[in-house]
């Protein structure tokens, strides 16, 4: 997950970026969560490694803030032992 902080970026331009982003190769953007007012974009890549990133970013003249690795989890994924977790915190 890469999380970047332009206050002063233009939303049109962080299009234009996903648009020729969504073309690379090498990693591959899946998705991009943004709030607009406070200026913070949270994108979603499976990439090899920070470094494909970081030349990625590089290349587009794209700055960031972090690059880290993430898991992704939901309900489904942890089957039963979401229940138990559901059960233990009393929200079912």
């Amino acid at each position: 997950m890469t999380v970047h902080k332009n206050l002063d970026m233009d939303l049109k331009v962080v299009q234009s970026n996903w648009q020729k982003m969504a073309k690379v190769e090498s990693a591959t953007w899946v998705r991009t969560y943004f709030n607009e007012k406070e200026g913070i974009r949270y994108c979603i890549w499976l990439a090899q490694d920070k470094d494909v990133l970081i030349k990625i970013f590089d290349g587009f003249n794209v700055s960031y803030e972090s690059i880290l690795p993430v898991e992704e989890t939901v309900p489904d994924l942890w089957g039963k032992g979401w229940e138990k977790h559901l059960l233990e915190q009393n929200l079912l």
